[in-house]
């Protein structure tokens, strides 16, 4: 049975309209003649979704108990028994309630789509799990339901319903979308301008990312590898020479003209190695490119304009930023150079040739060797062999004034250039062919092989031995030429990398993706063992577990590998694409330490992070024994020299000073009871040992007890709580420290004749409570330092306690599940806003999601 298709209508928020278009598409289908059915659509009491209901097959529910309640959800054996052609399906990320047969609603999509049956459905963006965090940090509401992006990935067609954050806002203004008493909630807080922004720009990179996925592909799947500029990205070549921050910089612009335009510099290494290369210029040039936005790439390659244009084929490239030459006008003349030839192997990528001030000025060093023998010369080498030296003997024939010594020397010029264009095989057979055609046509007796005389046989031998030794010495001297630059390839290849893993980049991620690029690989593995060495665990996979892998598929262990290296008893790197030679262990070894490396770099950070903590708790004891030793000296003077003063027989007081000394040694007693129990509840937070006892409480009663708590401060703070506000969830005695600390904070810092204003409203499954104060306000870098035990703002003002108030009350009420986060008061001051969950959040007022 073929499985069924998937739609997913993508939203960047709630109410931009995901439902009404799935909606819309159902009763499409409806007109064409399909089986279309309604498995679950969530209305949210909106007349205009709910009309797109009528006349549609809506399947019951499905009711599960929880805890003595009956919670309504999908049913999806009634589907896959029905068996319709499409079925619609609100919600994807739904978590379905405890009991069910799965936990999430995608996972019963995945049931249907099995049957073969059709599947639309909704999400936001901000359901996607690789986002969530993102979005937790944009909008600071944490979203529990996720549903992993893979499966929204699988979908055969994702489709954005876009609406931009001004309409948005104007359909929650005009009561579209949550009923009036939310709407200033929600506004001032989910739905701000620049967090729905900042969601759309989300969902639309999101989406763009999926069609690149399409395009790859489909490209994969046809064969294509004509560049297509669907997406602009500009590739910039680097040499290593000074001038490649110009052209950084250049590509960048290019690059800035098109948005959403992709960045990367590649460096092409080669045995020869490109003019000027310099590590010192390459390392910084990574960091510009990386600090603009781009990413750095390296790879080996011989023929540079074919590596150049290879890599931008394979990236998809739509623009190719070359440095103009370096060289002088007469080393242009005598081949056209690397930006020439690229050009005309182009094809579809636009070629920028860039002036800089290094253009035509030639080079600063002298020019590499080029006495590696490649195989173009070798067959040159042969050719001037069997060719040359017969012709040279053929064109000495008729030049009978010439001696035998003219002759030979004029061979053994040619044994030499033999030598240095293909080496010493070819020098060796010139100089054998030379010594038998100087034999047979220039030594008497002419046209034999015998040597009459003595002196003509010492030279010829003597020729023969020079060419043989002239034909070592050169191809020895190209063996070292290759083997010194492929050296100084390595080394650079190597430079490059340190600095990379010194700069703390994602180390042990970044070497194997750099390693595969190097040297062009399939998949590169750290493999570690799990056990004990055996006899032959190589190719077991259950004894070695997969610690990082770059490409795919990773190896399962060192025998799946095409090379590996053993880097310690329980450490191997193992790499799949191709045999390596061997020259080219030294640096995959090189690798593999720098590898081990990072990896133990790793571990240690995640060590420390473990310590983190301990030096944390050190942390506060310290402070805590500082802010004894000197806030909590204060009420207990006061309240001593009171008491002493009552009791001294050496003063008769009146009883108005009793009076007052006894009410100065309470004052002092109740600081003092207040301090102590913020520090005992503090070190309880830190230690996790804070007891709880969490029940349904109702604001209107908790709001007027805090504010009666406050003591002088009382007439400084109004409540204003509606009465139709759900219970929330919450310890009643710790949410009472918590607004008292928070109001009583706001009242010191209020100005005179300015309340503080308390109230609340719900918003989705949570209660929103608001303590809003006109003072000086904290500006927006400085907010979360508020929260910081035993701290003060500027520690200014001439305010007492030991700056545990804001601390304290953060750390209660995410304790109890809840949020303090703080907000700008329009007008000036600051905001602080206790987010507690409901009681009930599947009561009637619809939930913040609308996917």
């Amino acid at each position: 049975m073929p499985r069924g298709r998937l739609r997913v209508y993508l939203g960047a928020a709630p109410g931009v309209g995901k439902t009404f278009a799935m909606l819309d598409e159902g009763r499409r289908g409806l007109e064409r003649g399909r089986d279309v059915v309604v498995g679950l659509v969530e209305t949210h009491g909106r007349d205009r979704t709910a009309a797109l209901l009528e006349g549609m097959e809506v399947l019951p529910r499905r009711n599960v108990l929880h805890r003595g309640a009956a919670l309504a959800e999908m049913d999806t054996e009634a589907i896959i028994a029905r068996r319709p052609e499409l079925v619609l399906v609100d919600e994807l990320a739904h978590t379905n309630a405890p009991g069910a047969k799965n936990a999430k609603r995608w996972q019963d999509v995945e049931e249907i789509l099995d049957a073969g049956i059709d599947v639309v459905s909704t999400v936001n963006v901000h359901h996607l799990e690789s986002v969530n965090d993102v979005v937790r940090q944009i909008t600071g509401v944490p979203q529990d339901e996720t549903v992993p992006d893979e499966v929204v990935r699988r979908a055969e067609q994702v489709e954005l319903v876009d609406m931009t954050p001004e309409a948005l806002r104007r359909r929650l203004a005009h009561g579209n979308l949550y009923p009036p008493e939310r709407i200033d909630a929600t506004l001032s807080n989910y739905f701000r301008e620049g967090n729905l922004t900042a969601l759309r720009e989300l969902a639309l990179l999101w989406v763009a990312g999926k069609v690149d996925e399409q395009l790859e592909r489909y490209r994969a799947e046809h064969g294509i590898a004509a560049t297509w500029g669907a997406r602009e990205r500009v590739v910039v070549a680097l040499t290593g020479g000074p001038e490649g921050d110009t052209l950084i910089r250049r590509a960048a612009r290019i690059a800035g003209r098109t948005k959403g335009a992709g960045l990367l510099a590649v460096h092409v290494t080669r045995a020869g190695g490109p003019a000027g290369a310099g590590p010192a210029h390459l390392a910084r040039q990574r960091t510009l490119v990386e600090d603009l936005g781009g990413s750095y790439h390296q790879v080996v390659g011989e023929d540079v304009p074919r590596a150049l244009l290879d890599f931008a084929r394979g990236v998809n490239a739509t623009q190719l930023v070359l440095g103009a030459s370096r060289r002088g006008r007469s080393a242009r003349l005598l081949s056209p150079g690397v930006g020439a030839e690229t050009t005309a192997l182009s094809g579809s990528i636009d070629v920028h040739m860039v002036p800089h001030e290094e253009t035509g000025v030639g080079r600063r060093h002298p020019p590499r060797s080029r006495a590696a023998l490649t195989r173009t010369r070798r067959i040159a080498g042969w050719c001037m062999a069997v060719l040359g030296v017969p012709a040279l003997a053929a064109a000495m024939v008729p030049l009978d004034g010439l001696t035998l010594s003219s002759r030979i020397l004029l061979f053994l010029l040619m044994v030499v250039g033999v030598a240095l264009v293909g080496g010493r095989w070819p020098a060796i057979t010139a100089a054998m062919g030379g010594f038998a055609l100087l034999n047979w046509f220039f030594t008497p007796p002419l046209r034999t092989l015998v040597v009459a005389r003595t002196e003509n046989l010492l030279a010829l031998l003597s020729f023969v031995l020079v060419a043989v030794t002239v034909s070592t010495v050169v191809d020895l001297a190209a063996r070292r030429s290759r083997e010194a630059a492929r050296a100084g390839a390595e080394a650079e290849v190597l430079s490059t990398l340190a600095g990379h893993v010194l700069r703390g980049q994602a180390a042990l991620t970044s070497l194997l993706a750099r390693l595969r690029e190097t040297f062009a690989l399939t998949s590169v593995t750290l493999l570690e063992r799990t056990g004990d060495p055996g006899l032959d665990d190589r190719g077991d996979p259950e004894t070695w577990r997969i610690l990082a892998v770059s490409g795919g598929p990773p190896c399962t262990g060192p025998e799946a590998a095409d090379a590996d290296v053993i880097i310690d008893d329980s450490l191997v790197l193992a790499v799949r694409g191709r045999l390596l030679e061997a020259a080219d262990r030294r640096l995959l070894e090189a690798f593999a330490a720098e590898a081990a490396v990072a990896l133990r770099q790793e571990r240690l950070q995640r060590e420390a992070e473990q310590a983190r903590p301990l030096a944390e708790a050190d942390k506060m004891r310290t402070a805590l024994l500082a802010a004894v030793s000197h806030d909590l000296r204060t009420p207990l003077a006061s309240a001593k020299a009171a008491v002493d003063s009552l009791r001294s027989t050496e003063v008769d007081w009146s009883a108005q000073d009793r009076a007052e000394l006894l009410a100065t040694a309470a004052e002092s007693l109740a600081m003092l009871d207040r301090l102590v129990a913020n520090l005992l509840d503090m070190s309880r937070l830190q230690a996790g040992v804070l007891g709880l006892a969490l029940n349904p409480v109702a604001l209107e009663e908790i709001v007027p007890r805090s504010i009666d708590a406050l003591g002088p401060l009382r007439d400084r703070v109004e409540g204003d709580i509606p009465l139709e506000l759900p219970e929330i969830v919450a310890d009643p005695a710790l949410l009472e420290r918590v607004l008292v600390n928070v109001m009583a904070n706001a009242a010191r810092y209020s100005p005179p004749g300015h309340k503080v204003l308390v109230t609340a409203s719900r918003y989705g499954e949570r209660v929103e409570i608001r303590v809003i104060d006109h003072g000086p306000g904290i500006p927006r870098e400085l907010r979360d330092q508020v929260f910081l035990p035993f701290q003060r703002l500027g520690d200014r003002g001439g305010h007492t306690g030991v700056g545990l108030g804001l601390a304290l009350a953060r750390g209660l009420t995410e304790a109890m599940g809840g949020t303090l986060t703080p907000d700008e008061t329009p007008g000036g001051g600051v905001t602080m806003i206790v987010s507690m969950p409901v009681s009930s959040p599947r009561g009637d007022v619809p939930r913040e999601e609308d996917r």
